[in-house]
């Protein structure tokens, strides 16, 4: 498949995006890890921001909820940020003191849930903002990414653990061990054909999971790929990130993978989204922004 890669910088200085989601109005929103600010990118390139109160927050992961609102990981700050349609920022303390929140999705109530890096918790806000967390059975696990399922669970990568964890809407929490050692889990995202699909930082695979815990993996055919996130696309297939080797790679749900190189040498792309305007965006932490077509 023919496919064109396109790169909008990003005016700010030291920006380092990181997460990117797609938001209800049409636009690109990512996190600016050091710039500490969100920014807003649209398809034709026009770039906005919000800046975030705390000073070095550590931004990382975004999402937008139903209502066009943003919610975003504050890593190195302990908090959740909460950015309305508006442009109105809040920000919610994380119980657990030095908790890390990194991952961030929608559950299938609304509410919010976050892992908790260095907490080895999950953590959930409801939509009365009211902040539950639950901890994992074991120590040491780094819940890093998280996704709703669908199952109607929300299922988190344990990137030292080695294993994905599946939580219920009530806190249960059961674990599948990953058959490749030292995989180091990273993101995951609900496929079309109903299993949670993930990359493996270190393992250089991605792996799918169905709802009862059966594990497939395939390996990326670049070595050291170093894949990062990944996201459903338009007819069922999978994209993903390639921090390692500057590329963005493809998945079908039978497993075949396509790479496409970056025309920035060391963009360092991290998080992926793709978009109601049925292109693949991707946050390059050499300060831009890139839009896969094709």
């Amino acid at each position: 498949m023919k496919a064109k890669i396109l790169e909008f910088k990003v005016p700010e200085l030291d920006s380092g995006p990181y997460g990117i989601t797609y938001g209800p109005d049409g636009a690109c929103w990512f996190t600016e890890q050091r710039g500490n600010r969100i920014g807003r990118m649209t398809v034709r390139g026009k770039y906005s921001s919000y800046p975030v109160p705390t000073p070095e927050a550590g931004l990382m992961s975004i999402v937008a909820d139903m209502k066009g609102g943003l919610w975003f990981t504050q890593y190195k700050a302990n908090k959740i940020g909460y950015l309305t349609p508006e442009g109105r920022l809040t920000e919610f303390e994380v119980p657990t003191r030095s908790a890390s929140p990194f991952g961030i999705a929608v559950g299938p109530d609304q509410s919010i849930w976050f892992t908790e890096m260095s907490g080895n918790k999950i953590g959930k806000i409801s939509i009365d903002h009211e902040i539950s967390e639950y901890s994992l059975p074991q120590e040491n696990c780094y819940p890093s990414f998280i996704t709703r399922g669908a199952d109607g669970a929300m299922w988190f990568s344990e990137n030292q653990a080695n294993r994905i964890g599946r939580i219920t809407p009530d806190g249960a929490i059961h674990e599948f061990p990953i058959p490749t050692e030292n995989a180091c889990p990273v993101g995951l995202a609900c496929g079309s054909d109903g299993a949670v699909w993930f990359v493996e930082i270190q393992g250089n695979k991605v792996g799918k999971i169905t709802t009862d815990g059966q594990i497939t993996e395939y390996e990326i055919p670049t070595k050291e790929a170093r894949p990062h996130a990944i996201t459903p696309g338009k007819e069922g297939e999978l994209w993903f990130t390639e921090w390692g080797q500057n590329q963005i790679g493809r998945i079908t749900t039978s497993g075949l993978i396509t790479e496409y190189p970056i025309p920035t040498p060391n963009a360092e792309p991290h998080g992926i989204v793709f978009g109601s305007d049925n292109a693949v965006w991707f946050a390059e932490e050499c300060n831009q922004i890139g839009m896969l077509i094709f």
